[in-house]
């Protein structure tokens, strides 16, 4: 796959550094195609890579107080709006897909060296320590920043009766298991994701089990 904007491509009397950041702001383009399995709550579609670090910036801005810990919100929104980047090149790997989680990591690092490449030197690795992070979750900002990564297309589930969730045949115990990292980052979302969890089941949108 050759990339959008190649620096060769460029006017070439303009620095090497900015030729290399504008092949990288073209490239991360792509993220706009990739498809998520979450549904709209406004419109009859699925939304893509791009809508989602967006929406997981906002909810950083919205409710960064409900974090467990002391966050900076900076870079909390360099983590949402950097994690999903990888997926340019690895595609998005929903919650329940068992066969594809097997070498997610593998196909993500694989990505994330393909795609930090085109930056400068400096700015390569900064990248790459923002997605490390998001990744390991050993920091109070990246964990709310999963917990963040997790609540979006629960929410977003929750307004389309069920959504994913009825067309998957997912059952209560696997969604509680897969965003569980809600708690970590916010034990008061997670408060709240168990009310939703409620009425779901209530409503028969979620399969008990």
């Amino acid at each position: 796959m050759e990339h959008l904007l190649d620096p060769a491509e460029q006017p070439q009397d303009i620095p090497v550094r900015l030729t290399e950041q504008i092949a990288f702001i073209a490239e991360i383009d792509r993220l706009k195609t990739v498809l998520r399995l979450s549904p709209l709550l406004a419109a009859d579609r699925r939304e893509n890579d791009a809508e989602h670090s967006w929406h997981l910036a906002m909810m950083v801005l919205v409710l960064s107080e409900y974090a467990n810990d002391p966050i900076d919100v900076g870079r909390t929104l360099k983590l949402v709006l950097t994690h999903d980047l990888v997926e340019i090149y690895a595609g998005d790997t929903n919650l329940f897909d068992e066969e594809g989680r097997k070498d997610k990591q593998a196909r993500e690092q694989a990505a994330a060296d393909r795609l930090f490449a085109l930056l400068p030197d400096d700015q390569k690795q900064t990248f790459h320590s923002l997605w490390r992070e998001f990744e390991e979750a050993r920091t109070a900002e990246a964990r709310f920043a999963q917990a963040m990564d997790r609540l979006q297309p629960l929410l977003l589930n929750f307004g389309n009766e069920g959504g994913t969730w009825r067309g998957h045949g997912v059952t209560e115990s696997l969604i509680r298991r897969r965003t569980s990292h809600i708690a970590n980052g916010s034990r008061r979302l997670w408060d709240f994701t168990e009310k939703l969890f409620a009425l779901g089941v209530g409503r028969g949108w979620i399969t008990r089990g």
